[in-house]
């Protein structure tokens, strides 16, 4: 009879798909640690949080973590090579065969569910056993506010891009544990809730005390904000952001240029609540898009010493702004060569003459793209939170310019112009957004919320891509095959059958 193996601490596992074995299992291995034999002590406990933020990188270093989204949207297109141009046409399947085929999984959502479930596993057994650890009870209630945060963020992130998910919230001691079936939308938020109730009482250190990378509570407040806006609850959504601003600990930059530049990563935590964050070391953590977003042949040098040009924004994204914005000056209609000289726009890259190139991740210095962050949650974030929930809860009060006009005014721009109607300046709001958050992957999500992206994304064309057939059903994209292959209590999305 097959025996059920336990399941490493340090092997926990990638995703469904990994516990089904070929073959009967007889084996006692005796060279694992066993999970049983592990948590006893206050490393053990630290080690195993770093392996539950470990599960980021697997996000971040494509990064599906923005490309899937920012591939989607109305901002930014890639140039069509590696099956890039499926996200942009719309043209993938449930097996995600052209990412397969061209070896980058890593970019798709396939990736977001393997990383995200790796993470909540990883999570899982932390919450399941620190408890027990013989350490400092004020560390050990800050590590598993940490797993909790960790925890809720991953479940959210998968739902926003698949609807109905496994909740998953114990480790899996045997095969039968892992497999999960899906929960309703709003259990899954419910569980997210939960989770961020735990990561606020946590005690989390708060900026500048908060470890680098680490989660603080004002980074959960932020992220429970933002789940409760995705969740339609907008008294939550607007109280969390509230608690954010009320406390002081974080502010806008002066500057939008500083909160990017590759140097000024340290000074840029006043506004960046929680990123991604990217060790300039080797072996370390990094991200493409440093590679992505200069222009082909490396031929900018103060975007990369090594860039091949596959990432651009829309021309008519650039054009939306108001040329005094100055976060339109994080966009570029041309650049300086090695020579210096300045190439034009029509020059930029060959799959276009209307090609825009995105200086959000600059890194002249770095031949891998390791040091800038990126963003997840940052401060203007929270205040279009709140700006956008007090509108939806009580029409464009007094409170809501206010918010929404902390952001404005730091781009340059004149505060929102009066007397707009409730629906006006909730556009307003998604507007602002879409200016303030292009490239870190956020808009596609603001458009499957609130349902524009029906109408938005099929005028969003260039002649890279004339036609895109967005459909109903990408809303959410399809369960990765392989897991419905390996999970039997898992069902495809509907529209995806």
């Amino acid at each position: 009879m097959r025996k059920a193996l336990k399941i490493s601490a340090t092997l926990s596992i990638l995703g469904a798909s990994l516990l089904l074995p070929s073959c009967e299992l007889n084996e006692t291995i005796y060279s694992s640690i066993y999970t049983e034999d592990f948590y006893k002590t206050a490393a053990d406990a630290e080690k195993g949080l770093v392996a539950v933020y470990g599960a980021l990188g697997g996000l971040g270093g494509a990064p599906a973590l923005t490309l899937v989204a920012d591939f989607s949207d109305d901002q930014t297109y890639p140039r069509g090579v590696v099956g890039r141009n499926t996200l942009t046409m719309f043209t993938y399947d449930v097996n995600y065969t052209t990412q397969k085929s061209n070896s980058r999984v890593n970019e798709s959502p396939q990736q977001i569910w393997q990383s995200c479930y790796s993470g909540i596993e990883k999570a899982n057994w932390v919450i399941a056993k620190v408890p027990g650890a013989n350490m400092d009870e004020p560390r050990k209630k800050q590590v598993l506010g940490e797993a909790y945060f960790l925890r809720a963020f991953y479940h959210w992130f998968l739902t926003k891009n698949f609807g109905d998910v496994p909740v998953k919230i114990t480790p899996s001691y045997t095969e039968e544990e892992a497999l999960t079936a899906k929960s309703p939308k709003a259990e899954v938020y419910k569980q997210i809730y939960s989770d961020l109730d735990q990561a606020t009482s946590a005690e989390l250190p708060s900026f500048p005390a908060v470890v680098k990378g680490r989660a603080s509570h004002e980074a959960a407040l932020a992220l429970y904000a933002k789940v409760a806006l995705y969740n339609e609850d907008y008294a939550t959504a607007l109280a969390k952001a509230k608690l954010v601003i009320a406390s002081n600990k974080h502010a806008l930059l002066p500057n939008v240029w500083d909160v990017y530049r590759y140097d000024n990563e340290d000074a840029a935590r006043l506004e960046n609540i929680f990123a991604y964050e990217v060790d300039p070391v080797s072996p370390g953590l990094g991200h493409q898009l440093v590679g992505l977003c200069g222009p082909p042949g490396s031929a900018g040098p103060e975007y990369a010493r090594t860039s091949f040009g596959s990432m651009f924004a829309y021309q008519s994204f650039f054009n939306s702004f108001d040329p005094k914005d100055k976060r339109r000056t994080l966009l570029d209609t041309n650049y300086i060569d090695k020579a210096g000289k300045v190439v034009p726009q029509k020059s930029i890259t060959p799959i276009t003459t209307e090609g825009v190139l995105i200086k959000k991740y600059q890194d002249p210095v770095s031949t891998i793209g390791l040091i800038p962050n990126i963003p997840i949650l940052r401060m203007p974030d929270v205040y279009l939170i709140a700006a956008e929930a007090e509108a939806r809860s009580n029409g464009a009060t007094a409170a809501a310019y206010e918010f929404v006009n902390v952001v404005r005014q730091r781009a340059g721009l004149p505060v929102l112009k009066a007397g707009l109607t409730k629906d006006a300046f909730i556009e307003a709001v998604l507007q602002e957004r879409a200016w303030e958050f292009f490239a870190e992957g956020d808009r596609w999500y603001d458009l499957t919320r609130t349902g524009k992206f029906l109408t938005v994304i099929p005028k969003a064309v260039n002649s890279v891509y004339p036609v895109r057939n967005v459909t109903a059903k990408n809303r959410y994209f399809p369960i990765p095959q392989d897991e419905i292959n390996a999970n039997a209590k898992i069902e495809q999305n509907p529209d995806w059958k």
